[in-house]
């Protein structure tokens, strides 16, 4: 009988990330109380609405390896290789767009005639790494209907921009601020280490089309 590969290890790193997220969501959870109670807000955000995983997504390099180990850890190959897929297909998306510098000869042999550019991570309009989402996503709630994400993704767009509900983001920042912290205290630039998170998930997993740091 085949052996399973041994379980891949939590880091420390890890560790503290999910901490930091799981202290976050409680803040957020007791964020969204204050507003329903005290303004009658309620986010019009649902499962399966995912018109914000086309934004562009900013994380660092704690997040991104977070994400990384989680799919190493609970991930079989193939789930993994279709990630490696969609993540190349962004990669080709992104440097065929108008301004951008052009593709590379690997990335000109990517079909692109089907791809709708967004995370990812996103499967079925729903994330794939939920559990542990970056920082941006667990606090992005809007009080507009779906249709204005919608629309901020479009070029063509005209109709009004969503509002988000700015107290969730207000609350997130001391979080931010600690991952920033432990990421400056083991010698990185924080600043240096925010990307896309489609490039900063190419680095992590060590894929041959991401870029070094």
């Amino acid at each position: 009988m085949k052996e399973l590969p041994a379980k891949i290890k939590i880091t420390d790193r890890e560790k503290f990330v999910r901490n930091v997220y799981a202290s976050l969501d409680e803040a957020i959870a007791d964020g969204l109380d204050r507003l329903r109670v005290e303004e009658g807000l309620q986010p019009t955000c649902s499962a399966g609405c995912a018109h914000c995983c086309r934004f562009h997504i900013v994380i660092n390099l704690a997040e991104a390896r977070t994400l990384a180990q989680y799919i190493r850890q609970e991930w079989p190959p193939d789930q993994i290789a279709a990630l490696k897929l969609r993540t190349r297909q962004w990669h080709a998306w992104d440097h065929s767009r108008p301004g951008r510098p052009g593709s590379n000869p690997i990335e000109k042999e990517i079909d692109l005639s089907q791809y709708e550019d967004c995370c990812p991570l996103l499967v079925n309009n729903r994330c794939s790494v939920y559990a542990v989402r970056p920082i941006i996503c667990r606090t992005h709630f809007v009080s507009t209907p779906p249709g204005s994400c919608q629309a901020a993704n479009h070029p063509a767009a005209t109709g009004a921009a969503p509002i988000t509900l700015a107290a969730l983001t207000a609350a997130a920042d001391p979080f931010g601020q600690m991952i920033r912290r432990h990421l400056e205290e083991a010698g990185w630039d924080y600043d240096r280490t925010l990307m896309l998170l489609p490039h900063s998930l190419a680095i992590a997993m060590g894929w041959d089309f991401g870029i070094a740091l």
